[in-house]
């Protein structure tokens, strides 16, 4: 794939078997010379309050994704993900797919 217009999924998993959220995008993905992926996009469908919530949340969190291709049940390519002010999302593969933090928090 040098090249992909489409919808994808971003999913934020606490650990290997709990996916915390997922996000529809339209996503324009390259492939560079030495296999590197290259992503923008945009959220598919506006955030509500609480998903805008729960987005911000987690980018704050830890600002690491994995993503979804059509025909894909979960995602294997780690991304880093960054929100400009215009909500246009910048995603860049995260080498050897390690873009977790050690994060602890608890719930009340």
């Amino acid at each position: 794939m040098d090249r992909f217009v489409g919808q994808a999924r971003l999913e934020w998993w606490a650990n290997q078997s709990t996916c915390l959220e997922t996000y529809d995008i339209d996503i324009t993905v390259t492939v560079d010379a030495v296999a590197t992926l290259r992503a923008t996009g945009r959220h598919a469908n506006a955030l509500d309050t609480t998903q805008r919530e729960g987005w911000d949340f987690l980018m704050e969190m830890d600002p690491y994704f994995s993503i979804a291709f059509p025909g894909e049940d979960r995602g294997g390519i780690m991304v880093g993900v960054v929100e400009a002010e215009d909500g246009t999302l910048t995603l860049t593969e995260v080498p050897n797919g390690d873009g977790s933090a050690n994060v602890t928090f608890g719930l009340t």
